[in-house]
């Protein structure tokens, strides 16, 4: 037995050895894929079947090119030169040079970034007199991008994927910024397949060259593909047949950014014959988690089917936890309180995670953290309080708090668009300094004197006016409802309905949790001061922090211990996939909670709240359907008692009744008026009088405050 092959399970050997032919590896989580890959590519070198330069070897990543690179060279125990090995659009840019000219193009052709190529889109808008404001071009990229996704060339397009776009000439832009490109001897990342998927179609010599080439074509998440890379695929081996495609159908969860699954489920249909090899023997999660996440996955019916079970040395393990808690506060609090003990016994930080379905999540818990002194990274994003959509909105809150800030005021004058551009914008501080005024006040006079001109006057005049109704409306309302308008009256969350780019529903539902976030807190300058504490929080720890992402972030990571909240209907499964109808979406929000379980090795604990506070409003949970298809005998149920779910059909709940927040009952051991207490943020300080949950606090180093009871501690010595 060769060495390399020597470790190798008998399934990881099959798909190794299986070498002439179609192969569909099915590669459940942790079983060995990347081995699986590496090892089958050195085996068909050192069995003389092709030399380097014949296998076509396919990544999602450059970090997955390298690795493997790496990998090979280990295995050989040299270098390999002349390989064809990269990521997609890597590989299909070097295929491009060589016949560039058939397309119109020369081999040196540019290959634009986004933001050259939304300039040029602009252009070509402009050009056809598109009112951009109207019909914004961010949203006919993400169109176009689609449609080159499913491999559409202009005049190809099929009326049911056509677009009502500025009077339906979608498809007619699309050609012109097509020409443009081609005018610039350019391309951007979307033509690289596209315009190699057309020459292979209707060119010979271009598909009998790398036909011919290439013996041997392995392919790495094949479940990811969507349908311009199938074409590729497909159209390169149909001479030979001589393709490897490992993937794991259970966790295909990138259907939004144009992930088709229909490619992994076909393969037997489009390569008659095919063997199809599956891995289960986990290497990574202890039997119970593999248990819960092979038992759950089981109800999609939108499979090929396989059944995780633990390796040599993971057989033993804690049942996956399931914990009830009374609201998403708790929730928070019960998290950090779990991170806390872990850490202070030896845990590291690094191998803990907070999963969590949807973005605006994390504030919770990163507050939390936050008061308790844990160190922690976001992970694929921004914390919360980073973002540039919270900063714009707090940009507004701080020139409602403090009309002299000239860095707020100067971050949202023209955000929304309000004609403030460079000039207007040097005009501003031109007389600013000329007056040795702040900002604000500089706009007024010039609004006043007639210093700004035509719409821009008119936009400036209603954006300080709305600042003073924002002030008035802080005062006499409070902050919640101040904030509210400001970003309703201000434009600032119509610019985003009207972007179509894919992060723009998440910045919108990170607005709404800035709002529930201003729910703790009497005033603007609190909340403030409240974020300056938050965003000055050094880096404690070095490498050792916590990690928190979104579940579609986790994808290919492993932790000891995983954190998975907000596990409720409408939450998750999200709203969305409930309100489409149907198997398909549900189906992904499905593989979405498998690719979550099986990211921990030791502990997985799922928690789900009988109450959540989304945005600014309560609402009654219902545990989610994923609770239900999770094993008995694999979980271990704690936490308060919730109300039963109704004896309903899986598929058909109801959606969650809305219900104002439970009216606050005061504690048995309620904190008296001249209590002394202590809070993480202001320190000491004696109770000077309550009302409800909300204490009014005379603290030793910064004065009388209003502060929520949950936030402070008894301190009588």
């Amino acid at each position: 037995m060769n060495d390399y092959l020597a470790g190798l399970n008998q399934a990881q050997r099959e798909a190794v050895e299986a070498t002439d032919g179609p192969v569909l590896v099915l590669a459940g989580a942790g079983t060995g894929k990347t081995r699986v890959l590496t090892t089958r590519f050195a085996h068909i070198l050192l069995s003389g079947k092709a030399f380097p330069n014949q296998i076509l070897t396919v990544t999602f990543t450059n970090k997955a090119a390298r690795e493997m690179r790496e990998r090979v060279a280990k295995i050989l125990g040299q270098p390999v030169e002349g390989l064809w090995l990269g990521t997609f659009h890597a590989l299909a840019a070097r295929m491009l040079r060589r016949f560039a000219e058939r397309v119109g193009l020369t081999s040196s052709f540019s290959i634009l970034d986004t933001d050259d190529q939304m300039r040029l889109l602009k252009q070509v808008m402009e050009t056809a007199r598109i009112d951009t404001k109207r019909w914004p071009p961010n949203a006919l990229m993400a169109q176009i991008q689609r449609w080159k996704d499913k491999g559409y060339m202009p005049g190809q397009i099929p009326a049911s994927d056509s677009r009502d776009f500025a009077g339906g000439r979608a498809e007619a832009l699309y050609a012109a910024y097509q020409d443009r490109l081609r005018a610039l001897n350019a391309v951007d990342f979307g033509d690289l397949l596209l315009l190699m998927v057309h020459l292979l179609k209707t060119d010979d010599e271009v598909l009998q060259t790398y036909q011919r080439m290439f013996r041997y074509i392995l392919v790495d998440e094949y479940q990811d593909t969507n349908l311009v890379q199938y074409y590729w695929l497909r159209l390169l081996a149909q001479a030979r047949k001589n393709i490897c495609c490992v993937g794991d159908d259970d966790q295909s969860i990138y259907s939004w950014r144009g992930a088709e699954i229909e490619n992994i489920l076909k393969f037997e249909r489009d390569f008659p014959g095919a063997k199809i090899v599956r891995l289960e023997a986990n290497y990574r999660s202890s039997s119970p988690i593999l248990e819960a996440a092979s038992h759950l996955i089981a109800h999609n019916e939108g499979r090929l089917g396989k059944t995780l079970h633990a390796g040599r040395d993971n057989a033993a393990g804690e049942p996956v936890e399931v914990m009830a808690v009374w609201d998403s506060e708790e929730e928070a609090q019960m998290v950090g309180k779990r991170v806390e003990a872990l850490w202070r016994s030896g845990h590291r930080l690094s191998e803990i995670a907070i999963l969590v379905r949807a973005g605006f999540q994390t504030r919770a818990f990163e507050d939390r953290l936050l008061t308790l002194g844990i160190p922690y990274r976001i992970i694929g994003g921004l914390r919360f309080y980073e973002r540039a959509e919270i900063r714009d909105a707090i940009a507004y809150l701080r020139v409602v708090a403090q009309p002299a800030d000239d860095l707020a005021f100067e971050r949202i004058i023209n955000v929304p668009k309000r004609g403030a551009g460079d000039g207007a914008m040097r005009t501003l501080h031109e007389a600013a300094r000329a007056a040795s005024l702040p900002l604000y006040a500089t706009a007024e006079k010039l609004v006043a004197e007639g210093g700004f001109k035509g719409k821009l006057r008119e936009a400036m005049r209603a954006l300080l006016e709305g600042f003073g109704t924002w002030r008035q409306l802080a005062a006499a309302r409070g902050p919640v409802a101040a904030l509210e308008a400001i970003l309703d009256e201000s434009g600032y969350v119509a610019m985003w309905k009207a972007d179509k780019s894919p992060d723009a529903p998440g910045r919108l539902e990170n607005l709404k949790e800035l709002v529930r976030a201003l729910e703790d807190f009497e005033t603007f300058p609190e909340f403030l001061e409240h974020v300056a504490l938050v965003t000055e929080t050094e880096e404690k720890a070095g490498n050792d922090k916590l990690s928190m992402m979104t579940l579609h972030g986790a994808k290919g990571l492993e932790f000891d211990t995983v954190f998975l909240p907000g596990w409720e209907e409408g939450v998750f499964p999200n709203q969305r996939a409930l309100d489409e109808g149907g198997n398909k979406s549900l189906e992904e929000e499905r593989r979405l909670a498998y690719v979550g379980i099986t990211r921990a090795r030791h502990h997985a604990i799922i928690s789900h709240a009988a109450n959540r506070r989304i945005y600014a409003t309560w609402q009654s949970s219902i545990p989610s359907r994923f609770i239900d298809e999770l094993p008995e005998e694999a979980v271990r149920h704690s936490g308060s008692a919730l109300p039963q779910r109704p004896a309903l059909g899986i598929a058909h709940f109801p959606v969650q009744a809305r219900r104002e927040k439970p009216a606050y009952v005061p504690p048995e051991d309620q904190l008296p008026t001249g209590t002394r207490v202590f809070h993480e943020k202001f320190g000491y300080g004696r109770v000077i009088a309550a009302d409800g949950d909300k204490l009014d606090i005379n603290f030793e180093q910064s004065g009388e405050k209003r502060v929520l009871s949950r936030f402070v501690e008894r301190h009588d010595n």
